[in-house]
């Protein structure tokens, strides 16, 4: 093992990203964009709630019927609207979480996502999800991947040096 095996960067990540919590979003999309920035071939998954933050801020209701459309009502779309996982306490969590984060200028979500766009970092919405809770493609945030399936995501792990799952 030579001294320079610490300076090895690994060539590629790929992070499956199911939860759309505010304090979930940080993590993802801090390690993606380094990981992009390190040269790092990065892919990031979303699946079941991961998705909703990829939903335009615009569309109020997705969904098919109205278990889909109830679903859709309890998880707001866009990343503007994300919940912590504890301690939210109806949304006064997340602004204090967003004021902390801004004063130590940590950039929200966002602007990270905004970030992975711009690097190239594969973002592929879950096919299965989005049928499965009627998020159609029209409905989502622009600069996506397309959507793919869970053998998709599994032979990209297959040969991912890194493996997330966030």
């Amino acid at each position: 093992m030579s001294n320079d095996d610490s300076l090895d960067t690994p060539d590629s990540m790929t992070i499956i990203a199911w939860s759309g919590d505010l304090d979930k979003l940080w993590p993802t999309f801090i390690l993606a964009s380094t990981g992009a920035a390190s040269g790092m071939d990065v892919t990031v998954f979303f699946t079941f709630w991961g998705l909703f933050p990829l939903v335009k801020d615009d569309v109020r209701i997705t969904g098919y019927d109205a278990m889909t459309k109830a679903l859709a009502g309890m998880n707001a779309p866009g990343f503007k609207k994300a919940k912590l996982s504890k301690l939210n306490m109806g949304g006064s969590g997340a602004w204090m979480m967003r004021k902390v984060a801004e004063k130590n200028k940590l950039l929200p979500p966002e602007d990270l996502f905004a970030i992975c766009q711009e690097m190239n970092v594969n973002l592929w919405p879950c096919q299965m999800t989005m049928d499965l809770l009627g998020i159609k493609p029209e409905q989502m945030v622009d600069g996506l991947g397309e959507p793919v399936g869970a053998a998709t995501a599994l032979q990209k792990m297959a040969k991912s040096d890194i493996n997330l799952f966030i």
